[in-house]
């Protein structure tokens, strides 16, 4: 307050001065008592008035660029002075009211903006590259928890989930039991013993009877235990975990995306910090950075090796969100990785077999109402956003309880959510899918 009226003085002495000189004026000029005690008043009450909208003035200035949500008070300060101003001069007096009543509904809806919530503007914070080779192994780590579950600290978090959407299928902590994907606590050790399995053929790919027998012609097979997780992540099925295949093909296919490609698309150095994380937060002695690098380059080739743009390694997880709306409903099914479970006409790459093909133009009337349906919802639009946000809904016969994760709610913006539900709604078995838009 007292910075206020110091700067309402600072702005108004001139015209407080002049107000006090015509003060004198009418004291020593008008002769008649009356008169000079009406023009002594009204003159007083428009010295009032000039300070009250010099505050207001002042009010308006300090506030406007900070964290306040004060600048109603200077619409509310012209409101009481324009109203005592009609009060006493009543030539005039029509014009003050109005103004001020104008000025009131203003400091109202101005005041009510004010109240809600605050989202702060400017400009987005400049991109920076990461220089993963210059890290050591704990900032390497720290890095690796941001991709794999938002942030630093986050894999403590459940629901946590971060740009390479791993704990969308994998369980992280030990004695965890994992149902879509091999649970990776102790998997450092583990790798090692993978070498050693009969059904992975080491160094002799062309014997596995895997989809795929190579990450690419001639890239071989893993000689060591980081090898092995290096090929895992570039080629999930050049060896499937017996039991963790997709459905149907006896272990020799896995529903896991290689998360050098899209939608996932993490660079090496990224590659790197996960793998990194994945040693340090057991308390084990992580390969060298140079070491990791090389053991992707053997099975990634250089052509496919996405480039780390931007140091926004985690967008995607801790309170944030999988896609904002923003993207056309092809990207988001890809952010949201639907494109790995399931099957959606018209989505590139979208052809997973973990969870049911999504014609849900077809599917929803007859779902809604099976007896085994325990839901709420009465329309296609609704029982495919039930089925987003409460998969447990209802269970598809063939496919088990508990397959798709309940976080999508969360991690999907109102948007991005009503463009899935859209596009959904309009697919029905046996017609072509809709544009995408």
């Amino acid at each position: 307050m007292v910075e206020l009226i110091q700067a309402a003085l600072d702005m108004g002495w001139p015209i407080l001065a002049f107000l006090v000189c015509l003060l004198v004026y009418f004291q020593v000029s008008i002769s008649d008592p009356a008169k000079k005690k009406q023009a002594t008043f009204k003159t007083f009450i428009g010295m009032i008035a000039a300070f009250m909208l010099l505050m207001a003035i002042a009010n308006y200035k300090i506030n406007f660029f900070a964290n306040s949500r004060l600048l109603p008070v200077s619409l509310a300060m012209i409101t009481a002075l324009a109203f005592m101003m009609g009060i006493y001069f009543t030539n005039i007096g029509a014009l003050f009211k109005i103004g001020g009543f104008m000025f009131l509904v203003a400091a109202g809806l101005s005041g009510y903006g004010n109240w809600l919530p605050q989202v702060e503007g400017g400009f987005p914070p400049a991109e920076v590259k990461l220089d993963f080779g210059s890290m050591s192994a704990q900032q390497l780590a720290d890095e690796g928890e941001k991709i794999i579950f938002g942030g630093i600290g986050q894999s403590k978090v459940q629901g946590a989930i971060g740009k390479g959407q791993c704990p969308l299928c994998h369980g992280f902590n030990e004695g965890f039991l994992s149902e879509r994907a091999p649970n990776l606590w102790g998997v450092p050790d583990r790798a090692k013993t993978r070498l050693d399995d009969p059904r992975y053929h080491k160094g002799k790919p062309g014997d596995r009877d895997t989809e795929q027998k190579e990450a690419f012609p001639g890239s071989g097979t893993a000689e060591t235990g980081q090898e092995y997780i290096a090929e895992s992540h570039s080629c999930p099925s050049c060896f499937v975990v017996a039991g963790f295949g997709v459905k149907g093909t006896n272990d020799k296919q896995s529903p896991m995306p290689a998360i050098h490609k899209p939608p996932i698309s993490l660079s090496l150095g990224e590659l790197a910090a996960v793998d990194t994380w994945m040693y340090v937060r057991e308390g084990k002695e992580a390969p060298s950075f140079e070491e990791i690098t090389k053991a992707y380059e053997k099975f990634i080739p250089e052509a496919d090796r996405p480039k780390q743009t931007e140091d926004k390694p985690g967008a995607a997880g801790g309170g944030g969100v999988l896609a904002t709306g923003e993207e056309p409903v092809d990207q988001i099914f890809q952010k949201a990785t639907c494109v790995a479970c399931h099957t959606i006409p018209g989505i590139a790459g979208a052809v997973g077999t973990i969870g049911p093909k999504l014609v849900e133009g077809t599917n929803a009337p007859t779902r809604i109402k099976d007896p085994a349906y325990k839901g709420t919802a009465k329309s296609t639009r609704e029982y495919i956003t039930e089925s987003v946000i409460n998969p447990s809904a209802f269970v598809v016969k063939g496919f088990p309880d508990n397959t798709m994760p309940k976080e999508f709610g969360k991690k999907l913006s109102a948007g991005a959510l009503n463009k899935i539900v859209d596009y959904l709604s309009q697919l029905q078995e046996g017609k072509e899918p809709p544009k995408i838009s």
